[in-house]
């Protein structure tokens, strides 16, 4: 805990800790303080979110005169088959340690800035992951499509954001990146959320025709992944079949966007 008295105790020094009219404070910018923060704060209220199959919690955290919320998953089936719409899982999997695995290959790709820091913890005997509270989301994907009056200034910081989203969900395999789990902060910030439904063991793509553009950085850091770094910083949260199936569809991914090149060039792909 001392630990965490003077991780805090840097970030109000710094003005990285910043309270809002409810009560709780704004993300830092320290990730790693805002991880044991989440990890050692005493839990004081629990509020069930009241959206999505999971059946969220909104957890307030507290250490001091420092809070904060977070998001509480802890669902964890499995099904030999499921029924879902139209269409039929075989092997169908709703967990919540994919919310960890995903969040910690983004940072593996230098993108987790676009989800906000996921661990895992225990509550009330129940072990699920932890995700923190974005306190300026000013819509879902879902209301954005539904005004078509809002748009942002900068559609191409926009429409880069949204595409670095296409890739990573179909490398993570999600089979549920539907408009609620797509925010927007106030500055039309994209976060991506829940990925419960994600990693299958399929070693295809789902829908490879709606990714046509890649940020540069990210295909670098994708032809880099090794399995040994993969097994590093997933395990437990990924099985073996399911980090062979993330490097598959990680070929599969470079090899269109390098078909993709061949066809348009480079600077029509990669920005």
């Amino acid at each position: 805990m001392r630990h965490l008295t003077m991780a805090l105790a840097g970030l109000v020094a710094a003005g990285l800790v910043l309270s809002t009219p409810s009560g709780t404070t704004a993300q830092p910018l320290d990730k790693r303080a805002i991880q044991e923060f989440m990890l050692t704060a005493e839990i004081v209220e629990a509020v069930p979110i009241g959206e999505g199959v999971t059946n969220p919690w909104r957890l307030t955290l507290r250490h001091g005169e420092i809070s904060h919320d977070v998001a509480f998953q802890s669902v964890n089936k499995k099904r030999d088959r499921k029924r879902l719409g139209r269409r039929e899982e075989f092997n169908f999997v709703d967990a919540y340690r994919y919310n960890i695995a995903a969040y910690r290959i983004a940072e593996l790709l230098g993108i987790d800035h676009m989800m906000p820091v996921t661990v895992e913890r225990d509550w009330n005997g129940t072990p699920g992951a932890m995700t923190w509270w974005i306190d300026d989301v000013m819509m879902n994907e879902q209301a954005r499509l539904a005004d078509s009056s809002r748009w942002p200034e900068d559609m191409q910081t926009f429409n880069q954001q949204y595409n670095r989203m296409l890739v990573f969900a179909e490398l993570v395999y999600d089979t549920d990146r539907n408009q609620s789990n797509v925010l927007y902060g106030s500055d039309w910030k994209l976060w991506m959320i829940d990925f419960t439904r994600a990693f299958r063991i399929w070693g295809v793509l789902q829908a490879p025709q709606n990714v046509m553009q890649c940020d540069r950085a990210l295909m670098e850091r994708m032809r880099g992944l090794t399995r040994a770094r993969l097994d590093e910083y997933t395990r437990p949260y990924l099985n073996a079949g399911e980090m062979d199936a993330l490097l598959e569809r990680r070929d599969k991914l470079v090899e269109h966007f390098e078909s993709l090149i061949e066809q348009k060039g480079e600077r029509l792909v990669l920005y």
